[in-house]
């Protein structure tokens, strides 16, 4: 008889979520982890919600060439947390992630480990490794990030059909534990900075209803934009994003443009705000290409906004145009060469 939960990570997603919620944005970089109360508390909510004791948490994230980082390493000593680790690839994308998650979901199953399953994602790319844990007879539910509104962040719907079910992650515990990074700047710029945390997530905005923030003025955005012809579908996968340059060529995208504005102006405000001197060298040495990091997360949060993943070579070309434009206006205003 199974006796047992267990919890299957995947951090990318995970991480990638909670930034949003707390920030707007999917940077990583935005937002500091309190890993054990983190992990504490997705263990206490499958527990509860299973009614069974916890097997243990499967923590996948990357590393380059496989081999753990300082935090990593910490992470993986905590109680009852197993580290899987993928790679990086060249341009800074997951490699073998997901591939990790599905076999472990599957041998668990059909070696009969646990009896509930809690499976914190949204990747398409796991729909048939749930399908085939519940042949085996174990239940598998989706933990899901929520957004500031209460919904789901950025599960597929085929994920979501295949589960047993799909449960939000406390969102309490969550803010408790993924907390807005520090502005440089004093109490009062940090203040209006923790305000913004209201402002709706990209799928929201896709719906062309934006509230603007307070520090909306620093980088001039699109006052409007075109409504969205259905819900977002967005779903987090492992492999967006890498190091690019632009394009000399595009066909004309202007459609998008509110959208592409939008999210070019939150990523560069919210990643220049936590480390203003060293990034703005940063981009001057890189130039034209865009750090992985932004890449990834203007990528990530331009399909959220737009409520599609395959974004067209011509829809990148111009996302990653504007964001040299953006910075060079934030140049401008700020004299500060980049």
């Amino acid at each position: 008889m199974r006796s047992h939960c267990a919890v299957y990570v995947d951090v990318g997603y995970l991480l990638a979520a909670a930034a949003t919620r707390a920030t707007g944005t999917s940077l990583r970089s935005s937002v500091v982890v309190d890993y054990p109360s983190l992990i504490d508390g997705l263990a206490a909510q499958a527990s509860a919600e299973s009614g069974l004791p916890l097997l243990r948490i499967y923590w996948y994230d990357s590393a380059a060439n496989g081999v753990p980082n300082a935090t990593q390493e910490s992470i993986g000593l905590l109680r009852r947390v197993k580290l899987r680790l993928g790679r990086l690839g060249v341009g800074g994308e997951q490699k073998g992630v997901d591939l990790r998650i599905g076999l472990d979901l599957a041998t668990h199953a059909r070696n009969a480990a646990v009896g509930s399953m809690y499976l914190v994602s949204g990747d398409d790319d796991l729909t048939e490794a749930v399908d085939e844990a519940q042949a085996h007879g174990v239940q598998v539910t989706i933990l899901a990030v929520p957004t500031q509104e209460g919904r789901p962040h950025g599960v597929s719907r085929h994920l979501q059909g295949a589960a047993d079910g799909l449960d939000l992650l406390d969102g309490g515990a969550l803010d408790a534990a993924v907390r807005t990074r520090a502005v440089p700047g004093g109490p009062q710029k940090t203040a209006e900075r923790k305000s913004e945390v209201t402002v709706p997530s990209p799928s929201v905005l896709a719906s062309g209803n934006r509230v603007p923030g307070p520090t909306d003025t620093a980088l001039p955005l699109a006052s409007s934009t075109k409504p969205s012809e259905s819900p977002s579908s967005m779903v987090y996968t492992s492999t967006t994003g890498s190091e690019s340059v632009v394009a000399p060529r595009y066909r004309p995208v202007g459609d998008h443009d509110p959208a592409i504005d939008r999210v070019v102006g939150k990523i560069l405000r919210t990643w220049l705000d936590a480390a203003p001197t060293s990034r703005r060298k940063e981009l001057s040495l890189s130039r034209p290409s865009i750090p992985s990091e932004v890449d990834r997360a203007l990528l990530i949060d331009l399909s959220d906004d737009l409520g599609f993943y395959d974004l067209s070579p011509e829809i990148r070309y111009r996302l990653r145009e504007r964001f040299w434009q953006k910075v060079d206006e934030s140049n401008t205003r700020t004299r500060d060469p980049l």
